[in-house]
């Protein structure tokens, strides 16, 4: 985590592997995610009682010249220039929303 692919990879096929397996149009988030979806909604459909869903959202942000290469999270106020006038600036950034489902006895 927090490595680059090259070093993670370790040699030059696994990297290159990598890299095919990131650029393939045939592999989407939804597909690789399916599996997981489907086993929590069957182990939570097979629990009784209640089902918490806890939710987290956080913020990636990133420093970029060119706002899309990253995309945009949000403009906030800088405070004033010297003429009195409004400052802003834009957040660079992606969001993450997360959730993670629990019984009341701590199971997930």
């Amino acid at each position: 985590m927090g490595e680059s692919i090259p070093l993670v990879c370790q040699d030059w096929a696994n990297t290159k592997t990598a890299y095919r397996f990131f650029s393939n149009d045939r592999v989407s988030e939804a597909e690789i995610l399916g599996g997981h979806f489907q086993s929590t909604r069957d182990r939570m459909v097979a629990t009784d009682g209640p089902v918490l869903v806890l939710h987290d959202t956080t913020e990636f942000t990133y420093q970029r010249e060119n706002t899309d290469a990253i995309g945009i999270t949000k403009s906030i106020n800088s405070g004033r220039d010297k003429a009195g006038r409004l400052r802003s600036h834009t957040v660079c950034g992606i969001l993450m929303h997360s959730s993670l489902t629990v019984t009341t006895e701590g199971l997930d």
